[in-house]
């Protein structure tokens, strides 16, 4: 009885982790560490510790520990650049995400009532995002009474403009799976023209509202969702044709729909990449990759980039690649490297940029077995939730702070736990036949 009790408290600590996500940052931090206090001390009462040996958890061990070590501030060797507070310390409570985890993997997201209802949260929270963009889109400002960002990007329910990427990641897991279900209907005449022109209009409201937001990196991962999407699921592939021409045509509409929208994602790329090593993402792997080179043992502990960045010795650019040096004034300097590689690089030099590598190896091959044979889509949503956040090419948060980086971890884990799910189904039929073409879309 204790033992159902304590599933019950962890279960409800981890449904109220999106929620802190969106609007509480506080509040899902706590809710983490529950759900970890709980799992240790269940784990200790007799479920054992077998999961801390599977790969997935040990190659984010050997990360963590390379990183650790680069943090300690040890002067004579370079190390932990950002000091105990700043660097060592915050590196120090890291596996607390990954604890997390394995707890909602292998005991808070057993039952298929469990998972069900950690999807419905991040549907939930990919809805409020995308209402409250439209709102903001068609009224001018969200329900708290923010406008528009400076840059023209609508910021959804937030403050600041990171409604874009996070919408993004969540939408092919919380979007595939109702698709899919109305796909599968099989009612014939009318009816069953209907349920598929409402999972293709579904589809498009969801990629169209992407586009809207208006920020670059939402847009990139979309249109990486919708390529996972059809090298998976074959039955989605003329859907998905369909999705990138709506796409495509609202973009091409936004100078007369939404300038703003058209003057961030058209006008200022044009610039950026025009003249890239000049702008402010420039300037910051620039800079970065500067840091990382000149100590490329053990880079510069956790925290490194944001506290060393602004001294004069890595302001020399790259002159072998021809790139200028930077300046502080042009964006050389931030919080973080605004890349996971970039910042493992710094953070912990070659052997810490190639273990973080192989860590996120690990982790996709793990998701991914079976799903070519076997594409379920709510598997195939949250692998490809997954893939947008360690995708490589592009702008990202630190790795990993709790405002972006939970959402990694929460949908990481729902992602494992609906792979042991799978794996112990066997080979049982698939509601829906994702494995065939679909040949009317009405």
């Amino acid at each position: 009885m204790r033992t159902e009790r304590m599933h019950k408290a962890a279960l409800a600590a981890a449904l109220v982790v999106p929620l802190g996500l969106l609007h509480a940052w506080v509040l899902a931090e706590i809710c983490i560490g529950l759900v970890d206090v709980l799992f240790l001390l269940e784990c200790a009462r007799g479920r054992g510790f077998a999961w801390a040996r599977q790969p997935w958890f040990m190659a984010a061990m050997l990360w963590w520990g390379w990183l650790l070590l680069c943090s300690l501030p040890l002067p004579g060797l370079g190390t932990g650049g950002a000091g105990w507070r700043m660097g060592f310390m915050q590196a120090l409570v890291i596996p607390r995400f990954f604890v997390f985890v394995a707890a909602l993997q292998g005991w808070v997201l057993t039952t298929p009532g469990a998972r069900r209802a950690a999807w419905w949260m991040l549907a939930a929270a990919s809805v409020w995002i995308g209402l409250e963009a439209w709102q903001q889109y068609l009224t001018g400002r969200n329900l708290f009474g923010e406008h528009r960002w400076s840059d023209g990007s609508l910021t959804g329910p937030f403050r600041r403009p990171r409604a874009g990427a996070l919408y993004a990641h969540l939408l092919f897991a919380t979007m595939l799976p109702p698709v899919m279900a109305m796909l599968g209907r099989r009612e014939a005449g009318w009816r069953g023209v209907g349920w598929r022109a409402g999972a293709v209009g579904l589809a498009a409201l969801g990629v169209v509202t992407a586009v809207l937001i208006g920020q670059r990196m939402g847009v990139v991962l979309s249109a990486v969702g919708l390529t996972g999407t059809a090298l998976l699921v074959p039955q989605l592939r003329r859907v998905v044709l369909v999705l990138a021409l709506v796409a495509g045509a609202v973009l091409l509409a936004t100078p007369v729909i939404s300038p703003p929208t058209y003057a961030k994602l058209v006008g200022e790329t044009y610039v950026n990449l025009r003249h890239f090593t000049l702008s402010p993402y420039g300037e910051l792997f620039t800079r970065a990759s500067v840091m990382g080179l000149q100590s490329p043992w053990h880079g510069w502990g956790y925290n490194g980039f944001r506290v060393l960045c602004p001294q004069a010795r890595f302001g020399g650019g790259l002159p072998a690649l021809g790139i200028a040096p930077t300046a502080l004034g042009l964006g050389a300097c931030n919080l973080h490297p605004h890349n996971f590689y970039f910042q493992a690089f710094v953070d912990a030099g070659v052997p810490g940029l190639l273990l973080f590598m192989g860590m996120i190896a690990v982790w996709l091959t793990t998701l991914a077995r079976g799903l070519w044979g076997r594409p379920e889509p709510l598997r195939v949503g949250l692998l490809i939730a997954v893939v947008t956040f360690v995708w490589p090419f592009g702008s990202a948060d630190e790795f990993p702070i709790l405002y972006m980086s939970g959402w990694l971890f929460f949908v990481f884990g729902l992602a494992l736990a609906a792979r042991e799910e799978a794996v112990a189904a066997g080979g049982r039929r698939l509601a829906v036949d994702t494995s065939q073409p679909l040949r009317h879309l009405g």
